[in-house]
């Protein structure tokens, strides 16, 4: 191996190298016909492959992705459908649950009305007849009173006269006397 002079990096290059006159191969025109022939060889060996293997497997892989997902589209749209119908008559069963209660409570407090105005009737019926009963008793009461006041008006002013002037009072004028100022 030998050093080439005109370099001072300290490189070692191969003695058989020849850098001639001749290209890089692929753009040296002798070469460039069979270039061009292995070139289409690879190009078409290359198409075909893809077309027989590769392209129909991606498509296989994107026409069940495609199924996949217009199935599962599908699929979403019953599944919200379903819970769009599940929810209105959840709605509808709680207007109703809402409308059989208030049905109940104004039916409830209907009964208690009807219960606290029976009671209240009958209570106010009792105590009318225990008010005629009473009023009864005292006009009987005030009857017996007014019936001895009399007497007692009668004994009284006998009573007085006598000790006013002495002697026995005349019952007959006495009574006579009563009987005019009750009137």
């Amino acid at each position: 191996m030998a050093t080439h002079e005109g370099h001072t990096s300290g490189t070692v290059e191969p003695a058989d190298i020849d850098h001639g006159a001749h290209a890089f191969p692929p753009f040296d025109s002798a070469n460039f016909s069979s270039t061009l022939i292995w070139l289409a060889i690879s190009f078409g060996l290359l198409y075909y492959l893809l077309s027989k293997i590769a392209l129909p497997r991606m498509e296989g892989i994107l026409t069940t992705r495609q199924g996949k997902i217009t199935s599962d589209l599908k699929e979403a749209h019953l599944a919200r459908e379903k819970s769009e119908q599940a929810a209105a008559e959840h709605e509808k069963t709680i207007a109703a649950a809402r409308a059989k209660s208030q049905a109940v409570a104004q039916e409830t407090q209907a009964k208690i009305n009807a219960e606290n105005d029976a009671k209240r009737h009958a209570l106010e019926s009792d105590l009318a007849g225990k008010l005629a009963e009473a009023e009864k008793q005292i006009v009987e009461t005030k009857s017996k009173a007014m019936a001895n006041v009399g007497t007692i008006a009668a004994d009284a002013a006998t009573a007085i006269v006598e000790r006013l002037t002495g002697r026995a009072a005349d019952s007959v004028a006495v009574a006579a006397a009563v009987s005019k100022a009750q009137a």
